[in-house]
């Protein structure tokens, strides 16, 4: 790593750090091993509190949940998990992630590490297809499903918004991370310490991101978790009534509702509260 990167993770981690002092409850975290390396978990909320695993979208980190845990922790024990592969400060320095499977046994090791014999999931975008192969990989573990405007579950990435996220892939730098965010969500974060961590990701040291692929429609038939598809109306990622409309055909016991005035990256950090509620009620 040259100095420019050490410098840029050394942003990126100030910037992480900030906004976990700005969390609303008071936070552990811990590091759990795995064959895969070690996973930083946030944990919050009484310990006797029902476990409920939260899993972010890609290059956000455990720490988007901020303006969500002080009522998903009323009733559970909160674990916001950093994922492996991604940025944060899980540190992936041991057996390589090639696919789900991989990514599946990783949460296994994790779930093994928490003493977690069963837990609800909740996943957005990339964490929610990780929460959704994993529901269909160990069902018995999963009691019920959150999934907040997942991607490569139901649909692929509409090809608009992959060309528009293309600049800040090949060349991440804030101004362009910026200018994404802004086309999708239509909106600046609110909270000044999310803002500049957004802005930090750019400099963070990344690995290779996992691709993901749609589980097969009759695994996801098979599904006998209870569950929730709460998707962003105004989501550029996809078409979120076309993503409603097969969620409810593969899954017709689910509860797959519209959240209006939200888009994919808004989620679930900006005005989080009608988000909180639909939540809350569903794992409670």
């Amino acid at each position: 790593m040259g100095r420019s990167d050490t410098d840029g993770q050394a942003t990126f981690l100030a910037a992480y750090d900030a906004v976990l002092r700005r969390w609303p409850v008071d936070v552990t975290g811990i590091d759990v091993p795995s064959p895969y390396g070690s996973t930083r978990v946030h944990s919050c909320g009484p310990e006797d509190g029902t476990p409920l695993v939260l899993l972010p979208g890609g290059g956000t980190t455990s720490l988007a949940w901020f303006a969500n845990v002080e009522d998903l922790c009323r009733d559970h024990r909160v674990y916001a998990v950093d994922l492996m592969g991604d940025i944060g400060r899980s540190v992936h320095d041991g057996a390589p992630l090639r696919g789900v499977g991989d990514l599946t046994a990783w949460l296994d090791a994790v779930l093994d590490g928490l003493g977690l014999a069963q837990t609800r999931l909740c996943g957005h975008s990339h964490g929610a297809a990780i929460a959704l192969n994993y529901a269909l990989h160990a069902p018995r573990r999963v009691s019920r499903l959150a999934l907040l405007d997942p991607t490569h579950c139901f649909a692929g990435l509409s090809g608009r918004y992959l060309l528009r996220a293309l600049p800040t892939l090949l060349k991440p730098t804030a101004a362009r991370q910026r200018a994404f965010l802004s086309w999708e969500t239509g909106l600046a974060p609110e909270d000044p310490a999310w803002r500049d961590f957004l802005d930090s990701t750019t400099t963070a040291t990344r690995s290779k991101v996992v691709a993901m692929r749609r589980p097969r429609p009759r695994d996801v038939r098979a599904c006998t978790v209870p569950t929730l598809v709460l998707l962003a109306e105004d989501s550029r990622a996809h078409n979120a009534r076309r993503v409603a409309a097969t969620a409810r055909r593969l899954l017709p016991e689910a509860d797959v509702t519209l959240l209006p005035n939200a888009s994919h990256h808004s989620l679930p950090t900006e005005r989080p509260a009608e988000l909180n509620r639909l939540l809350t009620r569903f794992l409670s």
